[in-house]
């Protein structure tokens, strides 16, 4: 089973930043939710900081915020901490 490890923070070339932005954009207040990825998930985050940890926990987080292009995989099971609003444009696979 994939962990917060398995999770790619990326700094997005301008190619893949303008394939980003034809993309929905999903945003989000402060928060703490959990969540499971059904399928690979690529974003990238337009405002905020957000941290994910395992569910269940682990000990392990990664945390990212503006300019960040994040992939996360199918299988994860994690707690979103939305520290600072969120937006970001996403893709499923």
């Amino acid at each position: 089973m994939p962990s917060v490890k398995d999770v790619k923070v990326l700094k997005p070339d301008a190619k893949l930043k303008a394939e980003c932005e034809t993309w929905p954009i999903w945003s989000c207040d402060v928060s703490e939710f959990e969540w499971e990825y059904t399928q690979t998930e690529k974003c990238l985050i337009l405002e905020g900081q957000v941290t994910v940890t395992d569910l269940p926990d682990s000990g392990d987080a990664v945390t990212f915020g503006p300019g960040d292009y994040v992939v996360f995989p199918n299988g994860l099971k994690c707690v979103w901490k939305v520290q600072k609003p969120v937006r970001k444009h996403y893709d499923f696979e």
